[in-house]
């Protein structure tokens, strides 16, 4: 019981927290672009988020965004990880309540 409260009070109420993959695509413009005629194209970062459903959401991100995306996504998989902890946690109580 002591390990999980410490679990639920290390999780708190966590705000800069984002769910996704932070993906390098390159766009390429179809005519009119001289960059991409030359196949370059133009490096671009985007926040892509799953839902249910087969459902994709994505969101560009600047430059100067990347470093605070990268710390948000650190931040839910570490909320994510104590939360499954605590469910680990709760399973056992569950058995041991059970096989009382």
């Amino acid at each position: 019981m002591r390990q999980r409260e410490r679990l639920a009070r290390a999780v708190g109420q966590p705000s800069e927290i984002v769910r996704g993959s932070l993906l390098q695509r390159t766009i390429r413009h179809k005519k009119g672009c001289q960059t991409c005629a030359r196949g370059e194209g133009h490096p671009a970062l985007v926040l892509s988020i799953n839902y249910p459903g087969g459902r994709n959401k994505q969101i560009s991100i600047r430059p100067e965004q990347k470093e605070q995306v990268e710390r948000w996504l650190a931040n839910y998989h570490q909320v994510k990880d104590q939360l499954e902890a605590i469910c680990e946690l709760n399973h056992a109580l569950l058995g041991r309540q059970t096989a009382e």
